[in-house]
């Protein structure tokens, strides 16, 4: 049995954040188990910005009109069975640069395909996704002043619109203050998260589409 394809994406636009360090964890756990993990640093390589309408469209089979980066960054997402997202809560949602990278991934015709009247097709369906964020507000603060918007959109908006979905979420608060022993546990933590996701489960997982051969 093949190892589980785990794509790790880092969305926060600062080298060396806590993010970066919760998302490293993750990601050594989950080969260790047996994984085969892909990272997507947000802070190393930020996806371009659009310059025209055209950059933000693709479709299934040709996305020679893209940006390299951008292209193989669509290439990763088709590629995962499971995507793990760390991102801190700024502003009640998610830093811009992941927001650009959703903008230019989840592209209309490649994850996704718009049908007659209010139908569409999911085209990642069968993969999971697991959600950690961090942040400093209380929780109960962050669900009854930001109704927990930036998972929300994430799960449901984003993944689940195209097929994703999300078997997990695991929030680290408050951030601002906390001190080196809480830290450490919440390392440990997502290891535990990162073991987990990283093992083939012994029965048959979901169907998932494979990537689609591009020119």
């Amino acid at each position: 049995m093949s190892p589980r394809r785990i794509l790790v994406v880092v969305g926060h636009p600062i080298a060396g954040s806590l993010n970066h360090e919760l998302a490293r964890s993750y990601a050594s756990a989950a080969e260790a188990a047996g994984g085969e993990v892909r990272v997507r640093d947000l802070a190393e390589e930020p996806p371009a910005y659009p310059v025209s309408r055209e950059q933000l469209r693709a479709h299934v089979t040709e996305l020679g009109h893209l940006e390299v980066g951008v292209a193989e960054d669509i290439a990763d997402l088709r590629w995962a069975e499971h995507v793990v997202i760390f991102f801190p809560q700024w502003w009640g949602t998610y830093p811009a640069v992941l927001k650009n990278w959703i903008d230019r991934t989840f592209l209309s015709g490649v994850v996704f395909r718009y049908g007659a009247g209010l139908r569409w097709e999911k085209l990642l369906s069968g993969r999971t996704a697991r959600l950690v964020m961090t942040h400093d507000s209380p929780g109960f603060y962050n669900l009854l002043a930001y109704h927990d918007a930036a998972i929300v959109s994430l799960r449901a908006a984003t993944l689940g619109y195209c097929g994703i979905k999300t078997v997990g979420v695991t929030r680290f608060n408050p951030v601002r203050g906390s001190v080196a022993t809480a830290r450490e546990k919440w390392l440990s933590r997502v290891a535990g998260l990162g073991s987990a996701d990283g093992r083939v489960p012994g029965r048959a997982r979901a169907a998932v589409q494979q990537p689609v051969a591009v020119s």
